[in-house]
């Protein structure tokens, strides 16, 4: 390995002793591409921890501005930010936090007529959405190129996190535990709510199964879902099974 400098040993210190990172595995992190879908409750969080984390190069895909009604949970905006673009705004804080990370922005919704040229360069896919059209969309697509997909759902209290490595054809996929396409309005936040603090507990976690990924750490949530009540702290792993005729295979 190449000598690092000082300035990078210091900034990534408390990671590089752990004893699963240390500079090998700071510099698989280093290395890595990583794309979020979303820059809402979730993208926010997740872009930031993975930012200071130090991943190479991440792309931020999200249409939307910030509204007022944001900013209970979207941590990496302000007043000041109202009616910017998301991911302009994204991308100027991020420089701030990391200015060696590579940051890319897409000011577009992903649909099945750009997704290709979207995620084909990219390591990990996150879903960090907030409509299960895109889920699902993300997971037929990550399964066709044989992306590693990070799957969270957030609504009121609760959360959802699946993790999917496609490259092993032998795990489940999003369709095999959904089976039919749930509605919208679960994940509807004007309709239903949602608890700020929510939202930063499960992109924190989302990020968490990103820099387990990039390490190859074991992947406890293979063929399962982490369910999180953060009103009651009650976590469990459930376990589903990869179904026939699945566009999993």
């Amino acid at each position: 390995m190449k000598l690092v400098s000082k300035n990078y040993l210091d900034r990534y210190s408390r990671q590089i002793i752990l004893k699963n990172v240390g500079l090998s595995g700071q510099k698989k992190i280093s290395e890595a591409k990583v794309f979020i879908v979303g820059a809402g409750g979730l993208g926010c969080p997740i872009a930031d921890l993975l930012c200071r984390a130090g991943v190479g190069e991440i792309g931020v895909i999200d249409h939307d501005k910030v509204t007022l009604s944001n900013l209970n949970r979207q941590t990496l905006f302000s007043t000041a930010d109202l009616n910017k673009f998301k991911v302009d705004a994204i991308k100027q804080k991020l420089k701030l936090v990391n200015p060696f990370v590579k940051i890319k922005i897409f000011k577009k919704k992903i649909k099945q007529n750009n997704i290709k040229s979207l995620i084909t360069k990219y390591h990990i896919i996150i879903d960090a959405s907030d409509n299960f059209n895109t889920k699902f969309l993300l997971n037929k697509n990550c399964i066709k190129y044989k992306k590693k997909l990070v799957v969270g759902a957030i609504s009121k209290f609760d959360g959802h996190i699946f993790s999917f490595d496609f490259k092993n054809n032998k795990r489940s996929c999003l369709e095999c535990f959904y089976q039919n396409k749930p509605s919208d309005e679960i994940l509807n936040c004007d309709q239903e709510g949602i608890l700020g603090t929510n939202a930063s507990i499960i992109g924190s976690l989302q990020a968490n199964e990103v820099l387990k990924s990039i390490l190859g750490t074991k992947n406890s949530l293979e063929n399962s879902i982490l369910i999180l009540n953060t009103l009651n702290l009650k976590m469990r792993i459930i376990k589903f099974n990869k179904i026939k005729n699945c566009i999993c295979g």
